[in-house]
């Protein structure tokens, strides 16, 4: 449908990070914008006081009435039963898909999009802050809360959009970037795609669609004769890569200094606005990025300095001398290997807490021996109940899948009803918190009881 014939966008699942961004570029739009969500959240009220209307029932008569203005988006999430979703499936409305939209939002757009199994928020999001402080600006459909901005969606009335492109339900097949990130194609999401094979396959097909630069990351299994756009790798700091870290130093608080090699040069002395090596390889990815577009090095330089980060990605809520707390998203074995590796890196020799939330039952099911791998890495791990999302619960799945193969010196599995009682009388140095589920809801009354110790 063509904005023109637009007057309202209705979201089915409005809440979500990728939804409640789509319900905001539409309001930008000057369009009608209301939706549903199951339950309500910071997000969903943040967007009732920017003026977008959210309710909380399953209710068809809250659909705008006219199908011939009105555009529906709904999210893989929601289930196919809702009666919302069969209402307007029946009456005659225009009902896409999340990723078909934003597709159509950024066809003719230049789109620089961050595609991987892991990594796509922070780089993507670093690579909105880049262009944004260089001056020239650009829309961004962002996978997290951008922590120098506070939101999800840059908006911009130029041409250059950045987004997170993502693997889930194939959804990055609709986006045909200029620039396009490729940072991990791990098996994931196997309930869709069966197979790391099937996996890798997608994410050829999405280089296919990309038709001037890929920044692949190095040793990734995509060849030139697959793509028609150039390539060129980067790495955390294999000289091999094209663009990499050296001259790495890191300060007491956890940051990195760099010098940055690219094919153009050197540039020297980048501060790290963010914690850890894995931060640094985002870095690199999103500097290659956005000198690849043609920025210029030394406000690249500038603004990894300044960049706060992603809610949720090696985030700190407490960092003083003998207590520090980081909460994090990760929620695949990979993403948590390097989470944990990271903050062993920035603090080393200190008893490293973990409390991990698994998400999904089929995620569980497919990765428990590598989950279990990752945690023991942990001095401590604290186990948290399986967060279902979509899916129903698998007989015989549970989080002792996990816990019965962790090695960890010490692991406990506990129900989060308990998690506040626990932490209470655990002795903490280091303590970080990791899932996609509901575990962020912890995350304020862990930071208010550390901070009263």
């Amino acid at each position: 449908m063509k904005e023109s014939k637009l007057k309202s966008v209705y979201l089915i699942g409005i809440g979500g990070i990728g939804m409640s961004a789509l319900a905001r570029w539409y309001k930008f739009r000057g369009l009608e914008v209301s939706g549903y969500d199951r339950t309500p959240s910071e997000l969903t009220a943040k967007l009732q006081a920017e003026g977008i209307e959210v309710h909380y029932e399953d209710t068809p008569s809250a659909v705008p009435a006219d199908a011939a203005s009105t555009l529906v988006i709904y999210t893989p999430a929601v289930p196919s039963s809702l009666g919302e979703l069969q209402y307007v499936m029946e009456h005659g409305y225009k009902v896409v898909k999340r990723s078909r939209a934003l597709g159509e939002i950024t066809r003719d757009q230049t789109l620089l999009a961050v595609a991987g199994t892991h990594g796509k928020t922070t780089t993507s999001t670093l690579i909105a802050h880049i262009l944004t402080e260089a001056g020239e600006g650009c829309s961004a459909f962002l996978g997290g809360i951008s922590k120098n901005y506070g939101t999800n969606m840059l908006m911009s009335r130029g041409s250059t959009v950045v987004a997170e492109a993502d693997e889930f339900d194939r959804s990055f097949l609709q986006l045909f970037p200029a620039i396009a990130v490729i940072s991990a194609m791990d098996a994931d999401h196997l309930d869709i795609y069966g197979d790391l094979e099937h996996v890798q396959e997608a994410f050829r097909e999405f280089a296919s669609q990309v038709h001037e630069t890929i920044i692949l990351k190095y040793g990734l299994p995509i060849r030139a004769d697959q793509v028609s756009a150039r390539i060129f790798t980067y790495h955390f700091d294999d000289p091999r890569a094209d663009f990499h870290s050296t001259n790495l130093r890191l300060d007491a608080s956890g940051h990195y200094t760099f010098d940055l090699v690219y094919p153009g040069g050197t540039l020297r002395d980048i501060r790290s606005g963010t914690l850890g090596w894995v931060n640094v390889e985002n870095d690199v990815a999103a500097a290659a990025a956005c000198l690849c577009y043609g920025a210029d090095g030394q406000k690249v330089r500038h603004a990894i300095g300044s960049f706060k980060g992603v809610q949720r990605r090696l985030d700190e809520h407490i960092n003083r001398p003998g207590l520090v707390y980081i909460d994090d998203y990760a929620h695949h074995p990979a993403e948590l290997s390097s989470a944990i590796s990271s903050l062993r890196g920035i603090f080393p020799g200190r008893k490293i807490t973990g409390i991990f939330q698994p998400h999904l039952y089929t995620r569980t099911r497919d990765f428990a021996p590598e989950f279990a791998q990752a945690l023991s890495a942990l001095d401590k791990l604290i186990l948290l109940d399986i967060y279902p999302a979509r899916e129903e619960p698998i007989p015989g799945v549970t989080s002792e899948l996990i816990f019965n193969a962790v090695s960890a010196p010490e692991k406990q599995l506990i129900r989060k009803e308990e998690l506040m009682d626990v932490l209470a009388k655990e002795p903490l140095d280091v303590l970080a918190t990791f899932g996609a589920g509901n575990i962020d809801r912890f995350v304020e009354p862990i930071t208010r009881m550390l901070q009263d110790r």
